[in-house]
């Protein structure tokens, strides 16, 4: 038995360190490690259930070929060699056939770092001209909204949240993701300090919580700005502040000035007192830190929604001292480009490819034809669980005429539909270099056991088939080392940062690991002021920036179903170990409505289509809101649909995100 040490790449702000053990080559036990000075010696139960993951029988063992009907999961295995040849004469066929733009890579890769997402693979893609993956499904809005308004400025540091108090959580959960920040946030409690939670449903921090606001999905935009007009009619507005470190603060308290409180709580379905006790405690508290999440862009305004909320630090002046400000994504701090590392830049004058959005990858699998998609290459990616109007995406993957490689660790249900399944390497197989965007770290992972069956890492099999398709070039990269010591010295300090990933097993970045906004860390503008109306964003927003859409319930289908992250998996990765059906969440009063009981066989539909399921009888949900968990696989059903099913696959504001949270539904007995 031995203990090897390696770090973890899966969708968490953390990124932990971690200790495996290992008996007989397998990985029997995952814990956490102090090397990582953030995250502490422990880590969460999905990890910990990772060798479950990494030795389970749906793991992927050999290239495998289609045999049967797509979708029945029938194959027979085949060398790498057989399958790698077949998938470049298919690719260089669709590309001659009908042109690159036929070939679509469908690709996500929250879950990955440098190496595993946007090098070889995006070089091969490149130089193939196919059409190029928008990676949207998350994390957009958000994005577009913090970079417009703050040029991605790192945020708060965890260890800095003890000295808050007043601490908010605005559309995070982080007792199902990001459990690293909670010590930290029970420090402030025991020091003082006041927690609120806004988050639609009362979950587990909003029990604890001093003030729990639960808005309606969607009208996250309208409760921010009643929040600024409220501090503008009530004098707390840091004027002096905006002067000196913003523009657009006029025209943003002029667009809030619509939403007064008593309007807003109407659209909210809140208590309008509950709004001002906030804002009364927002305006008082200092230091104050405000945690965005992400839950709050899955809506048709998520984007104008992020910006909101993103500026209320600025108008109310919680910047400028040690625990103010915000946190939402700290990878801005790292400036490292895995794309230009590995070479995989367009030439130039080389046409911009057809842009494809992977919300809407469905519609595209059916209903484009400028080219047809001929080619669809899934990897770091399980689109049945995770996009929107799954059954139109199921649609797509049950043609005929086109060719699917599925590359992953495990047998999932999109896995199903693939013409050939290629068998991927977990990151305890092979090397990684990963950035936190919650705890400011970069990490490097190395192999702790030999590859599992025959399974190879994504640098590997994308450098074998950039080769037999003839687009190597001389003096690419195709080594995990040497893209990593590339990647390294874009930052200026390679030396440095090598030296300390050797020496510590972690290094920071440029500003350190407790940067402090607007003492040290500005934003990254061309002016270092926050723009709360970024022009751009004001652009490209439909409607314009800070604009509120209508509801997109009906009476025929009034209730809001949202599919937050759960404790249990990240994103759909792990899910596969939950053998037990998922029941639908509702609130005991819709369901006593319905004459539904606990445990009751439901359906849940719209017009997309249904969902048959058990159900449970939650206190955790307001009247009109029903929650399924995103990420679930065909078998937590019984009918073999999820939560996607139901979701439009509209897009938002800003970045072009999902709108998952625009989900209206009704529930019946089944």
């Amino acid at each position: 038995m031995e203990v090897k040490t390696t770090a973890c790449p899966l969708d968490c702000p953390d990124s932990c360190t971690l200790d495996a053990t290992v008996e007989d080559g397998k990985v029997v036990k995952l814990d956490g490690n102090r090397i990582n000075p953030v995250t502490g010696g422990y880590i969460c139960a999905k990890v910990r259930k990772f060798p479950q993951h990494v030795h389970g029988s749906e793991r992927l063992l050999s290239p495998a070929v289609r045999v049967g009907k797509k979708g029945a999961g029938e194959f027979r295995d085949v060398s790498w060699d057989e399958a790698l040849d077949l998938i470049a004469g298919k690719l260089r066929e669709a590309r001659g056939t009908h042109g690159g733009e036929s070939i679509l890579p469908l690709c996500y890769g929250g879950s990955n770092g440098y190496l595993t997402q946007d090098t070889i693979d995006l070089r091969l893609f490149t130089r193939l001209g196919a059409s190029r993956i928008l990676r949207t499904v998350c994390a957009m809005p958000t994005t577009t909204a913090a970079t417009g308004l703050y040029g991605k400025m790192p945020g708060v540091g965890y260890e800095d949240y003890t000295k808050a108090k007043l601490i908010t959580l605005w559309g995070v959960n982080p007792s199902a993701s990001g459990i690293h920040i909670l010590p930290y946030i029970n420090r402030a409690l025991e020091s003082g300090a006041k927690l609120v939670v806004v988050d639609p449903r009362k979950n587990r921090l909003a029990r604890k919580a001093d003030l729990h606001l639960q808005p309606w999905p969607g009208t996250d935009l309208p409760l921010a700005l009643s929040i600024m007009h409220w501090l503008d009619e009530n004098g707390k507005v840091d004027h002096a502040f905006l002067a000196e470190h913003a523009t657009g603060h006029d025209e943003l308290l002029r667009r809030a000035a619509a939403w007064p409180v008593e309007k807003a709580a109407r659209i909210c379905r809140m208590d309008a007192r509950t709004i001002v006790s906030f804002a009364t405690m927002y305006a008082e508290a200092s230091p104050a830190v405000l945690k965005c999440g992400w839950g709050l862009e899955r809506n048709r305004n998520g984007g104008s929604a992020a910006a909101a909320v993103l500026a209320l630090p600025a108008v109310a002046g919680k910047f400028g001292v040690r625990g103010g400000g915000y946190t939402m994504s700290n990878a801005g701090a790292w400036t490292m480009d895995p794309a230009r590392a590995a070479g995989a830049v367009p030439e130039n004058g080389a046409p911009r490819p057809r842009d494809v959005n992977m919300n809407q990858t469905g519609r595209v699998l059916v209903e484009a034809d400028d080219p047809k998609v001929m080619a669809l290459f899934v990897y770091n990616c399980n689109p049945l669980a995770i996009l929107p109007r799954q059954e139109l995406v199921r649609q797509g993957l049950e043609r005929e005429d086109l060719f699917t490689v599925v590359f992953d660790q495990v047998m999932t249900d999109s896995a199903r539909y693939a013409d050939v399944v290629l068998p991927a390497t977990t990151f305890l197989e092979h090397q990684e270099i990963r950035r936190g965007y919650g705890s400011m770290v970069l990490l490097e992972g190395h192999p702790v056991i030999d590859r599992v069956g025959e399974s190879r890492p994504n640098v590997e099999v994308f450098a074998a088939l950039e080769e037999r398709l003839g687009l190597r070039r001389p003096g690419d990269l195709t080594s995990e080392d040497a893209i990593t010591e590339a990647l390294l010295s874009q930052t200026g300090r390679g030396g440095a940062l090598r030296e300390a990933l050797d020496r510590d097993g972690y290094a920071y970045p440029e500003c350190g690991p407790l940067p402090q906004q607007f003492v040290d860390s500005f934003p990254r503008t061309p002016d270092r002021k926050v723009h709360l109306v970024p022009e751009t964003l004001d652009r490209d927003a439909p409607d314009g920036l800070y604009v509120y859409g209508e509801d997109p319930g009906t009476a025929e289908f009034p209730l809001a179903l949202i599919s937050p992250a759960s404790e249990r998996a990240v994103s759909s990765t792990l899910f596969q170990l939950e053998r037990n059906e998922v029941p639908l969440e509702i609130a005991a009063s819709d369901a006593k409505a319905r004459g539904i009981s606990e445990g009751d066989l439901v359906r849940v539909f719209n017009s997309f289509g249904e969902i048959v399921c058990t159900v449970t009888l939650s206190s955790e949900m307001k009247d009109g809101l029903v929650l399924l968990p995103k990420g679930l696989w065909s078998h937590h059903t019984r009918s073999g649909k999820t939560s996607n099913t139901l979701c439009p696959d509209t897009l938002t504001d800003l970045g072009g995100g999902a709108c998952f949270n625009d989900a209206r539904v009704q529930v019946e007995k089944a």
